[in-house]
C-alpha cells in the first residue's frame, strides 16, 4: 500500500482483515511503499515469502510497480483503488471503496491477462507518448486529489498549445509508418480517465496490442474525435488504428511519455512488446464483457458483508 495515497491506514487495515476473517483467510502480511520504492521490491518480497494473493492499494505507479512484481508468476492480483484516476481500477470498474475489491478477491474470479513491457517495466493498462502524457505532465495534482479524472481537463487544455510530433512507428517489423501525430497510445484494454473507451476493439488477452494514432490539427479535429470516441463511432477521425505484438516509435526529439496513467522519464523512443497472459487478475464474476469493465452494483451489494464486519470490529 501507498501511505500517500491511502487517506485513512486504519480502515483499509480493518476492512482487509476483517473481510479476509470472515472468510475463514490468514491475515496478510502489510508491505508499505516508498519514495524509493513503489511497489516493486515489496510485491517481489511477498511472493518469495509465499504470498498467492497481493492486494495494491494505491495510485497508478503503485500499480503498474505492482504488475511488474508479479507478471510472470502464478500470484494473483486485486486491485484496491487510491489516489485518483487508477486506470486499471477504471477499466475493472472499480471505485475507491475497499470493500468492494475485498469482495471482487474473495467471489474467487480470476482471468489471465496481457501485459505490455517497455523495458524492465510492465503495464496493464496502455502506454502513451504524446498528448497523452502531456496532459498527465500539466494536471494539478492537488486538483486531482479534490476533482478526481475531472481535473485532466486542465491538464489536456495546456497540452493542446504544444506542436505535433515527427514519428516513425514500426509495426512487428513491417514497413514503418511516418506521422505526424499530436499523441501514439499503445493499448491492452481500451478506457482510459473518466471510463472512456478509446480503443474498442481491445482484448486483453489476445497476445496482442492495440496502437492509436491521433493526429488532430485543430480544436474542431479534436472535438470530432472525441465526440466520435464518446459516441463509440466504427469510425473515429483523425485516428488510426492497428494491432501489433511489437511497437517501436521513434520521435525527432524527446517526448513525455506514460505507462499506465503515470509519467516516466522523457525520451525519443518507445519499444513496447507484450507478455501473453503474464498476469492473474481478480476480477467480478461473471466475466462476461470482452473488455474488464462491469457492472459494480453486484459487488457493491456484496461487499456490505465486509463493509459491516470491519465497523463492527471497530
Amino acid at each position: 500500500m501507498n501511505p500517500v495515497k491511502v487517506t485513512d491506514l486504519d480502515l483499509l487495515r480493518r476492512t482487509i482483515v476483517e473481510g479476509l476473517a470472515t472468510a475463514g483467510w490468514p491475515e496478510p502480511m502489510w508491505f508499505e511503499t516508498t519514495p524509493e520504492d513503489s511497489g516493486r521490491g515489496q510485491a517481489t518480497k511477498a511472493v518469495e515469502e509465499g504470498a498467492e494473493l497481493v492486494f495494491v492499494s494505491g495510485g497508478d505507479g503503485t500499480v503498474m510497480a505492482v504488475v511488474t512484481a508479479l507478471a510472470g508468476t502464478d500470484v494473483a492480483l486485486a486491485v484496491l483503488p487510491a489516489g485518483t484516476g487508477n486506470l486499471l481500477a477504471t477499466n475493472l470498474g472499480l471505485t475507491s471503496d475497499a470493500a468492494t475489491g475485498v469482495e471482487v478477491a474473495l467471489e474467487g474470479g480470476r482471468r489471465r491477462i496481457d501485459v505490455g513491457t517497455v523495458g524492465d517495466q510492465c503495464f496493464a493498462v496502455m502506454a502513451g507518448m504524446g498528448f497523452d502524457a502531456e496532459m498527465l505532465e500539466g494536471t494539478n495534482e492537488t486538483a486531482k486529489k479534490h476533482l478526481g479524472w475531472i481535473a485532466y481537463i486542465g491538464g489536456a487544455a495546456k497540452a493542446l498549445r504544444r506542436p505535433s510530433m515527427g514519428v516513425v512507428i514500426s509495426l512487428d517489423g513491417k514497413p514503418a509508418l511516418r506521422r505526424r501525430p499530436r499523441s501514439v497510445i499503445v493499448g491492452n484494454v481500451g478506457r482510459l480517465q473518466g471510463g472512456v473507451r478509446l480503443l474498442s476493439e481491445a482484448d486483453p488477452a489476445d497476445g496482442k496490442l492495440d496502437v492509436a494514432i491521433l493526429s488532430p490539427r485543430s480544436l474542431a479535429n479534436w472535438a470530432s474525435l472525441g465526440w466520435a470516441v464518446v459516441r463509440r463511432k466504427e469510425r473515429v477521425p483523425r485516428m488510426e488504428t492497428y494491432t501489433a505484438e511489437r511497437v517501436e516509435i521513434r520521435a525527432a526529439r524527446p517526448q513525455p511519455r506514460q505507462l499506465d496513467g503515470d509519467l516516466i522519464d522523457p525520451g525519443k523512443s518507445m519499444s513496447i512488446g507484450v507478455r501473453h497472459k503474464a498476469l492473474l487478475l481478480c476480477v467480478p464474476q461473471p466475466d462476461s464483457d470482452p473488455d474488464l469493465a462491469y457492472d459494480s452494483s453486484a459487488a457493491e451489494k456484496a461487499a456490505e458483508g465486509v463493509r459491516a464486519a470491519a465497523n463492527d470490529a471497530e
